[in-house]
């Protein structure tokens, strides 16, 4: 081998005996276009539509999905495929995406995503690749086509306005707003209900001492007798319970708060003026003058209605309590970052005061995918950690 390599490469440096200089170049220069040429033929044949939905992965699941939406079909009956969106079009981050798209060649081959189920299972996954893809390049391959500076915010609806206009002053990227514009977004509820899970598992006490205080994991149902028969209401995420009497199968606890004598004054909440929920009680519960103590009465300035402190005691199963709130604030701030972030940057938690959290809670919830219980914590957690618990002025 060692002799054959010798040879080969003295055959190689040494003046051609037959072909002169000129004509070396011109078959070295040839051979070049014709090299380039078939490569760039090959790599222009694998940016077509037809490429991209070849193979039945991606032609019946995200190629269907994109019918339905506005880039498929519009009243300007402009289209975008999917290479516009998938493909960067600057040369050298094109050939990036062609050597990562490597592993999609050995996914096919190994019948990764080969099925709808398998599809559904890796989708969140495959998602999170392409979000921060476009994070990391400022969504180039969307403003191919949209650019802040040539749109015409008058046109817009006032809410699309004022989403835009700031959007613009940030010169925010579109996937912060838009993943779910041309596909489906991924069920991230069942890996957030999971993690969710494991929480209540690792922060649940199993014993407990009367006269100390616990705070709820989840929402936990109240009830009015030891029997567990008659609903009270119930507990949100993170409220102050303190353990009255324990036995082996309940606990008579002590809810402490206050509520607005308005009404039924059914929603027991945190403290003086602060529309941070602990507890939601039956009409019944609410009226039971046997179960509820109630003391002084203020009038909220603010809104001119009438608060009242009372401590109520009812009975709940041993189940889903903490001994500390640390666990439970640290599962609800990193869900806030990341599930919350699925449509923009997320404003920091002290940006609003406890009061004003709530609406804009609600506005973000149909962009994201939680359950009842994750909500309620990270809505708490948010209000616990606002403007009026920080040091930081505004």
């Amino acid at each position: 081998m060692k002799r054959f390599m010798k040879k080969a490469w003295k055959v190689i440096r040494s003046p051609s005996a037959h072909m002169s200089l000129g004509v070396l170049t011109l078959g070295g220069f040839a051979a070049g276009v014709i090299f380039w040429g078939a490569f760039n033929t090959g790599l222009e044949a694998t940016n077509t539509e037809e490429f991209c939905i070849g193979c039945h992965e991606m032609a019946d699941n995200v190629y269907v999905e994109l019918q339905d939406t506005v880039h498929w079909s519009n009243h300007s009956g402009v289209r975008a495929t999917c290479p516009d969106c998938h493909v960067p079009h600057k040369w050298t981050d094109k050939i990036a995406r062609k050597m990562q798209a490597s592993k999609e060649v050995w996914g096919a081959m190994f019948g990764t995503i080969s099925t709808r189920e398998k599809f559904l299972e890796k989708r969140l996954e495959l998602a999170q690749h392409e979000w921060q893809r476009f994070s990391a390049n400022n969504s180039l391959e969307c403003r191919n086509c949209h650019d802040y500076k040539s749109m015409n915010f008058d046109l817009m609806s006032e809410k699309a306005k004022i989403q835009m206009r700031r959007a613009a002053e940030r010169d925010q990227s579109c996937i912060d707003c838009h993943k779910g514009i041309a596909h489906q977004l991924p069920d991230m509820l069942g890996g957030a209900s999971d993690a969710f899970a494991q929480l209540e598992q690792g922060a649940s006490v199993s014993s407990f001492e009367v006269g100390k205080t616990y705070f709820s994991v989840r929402q936990l149902p109240l009830f009015e007798d030891d029997a567990l028969q008659t609903d009270a209401g119930h507990l949100n995420p993170v409220t102050a319970v303190k353990v009255i009497e324990v036995h082996d199968e309940k606990l008579l606890v002590e809810l402490s708060g206050w509520r607005k004598t308005k009404g039924f004054g059914r929603v027991i909440n945190e403290d003086f003026g602060f529309n941070i929920v602990s507890g939601l009680l039956t009409k019944e519960a609410a009226q039971n003058d046997e179960r509820m103590e109630t003391f002084e009465s203020q009038v909220d300035e603010l809104t001119g209605l009438t608060w009242q402190r009372v401590n109520v005691r009812l009975w709940m199963k041993p189940n889903a309590l903490a001994a500390s709130t640390e666990p439970l604030w640290d599962y609800a701030k990193e869900t806030y970052q990341s599930s919350c972030s699925v449509c923009h940057t997320q404003p920091d938690e002290d940006h609003f005061d406890a009061n004003t959290w709530p609406g804009m809670f609600n506005g973000m919830l149909s962009f994201v995918n939680l359950d009842g219980d994750t909500q309620a914590l990270v809505l708490k957690y948010l209000q616990k950690h606002s403007s009026d618990f920080s040091d930081k002025s505004h």
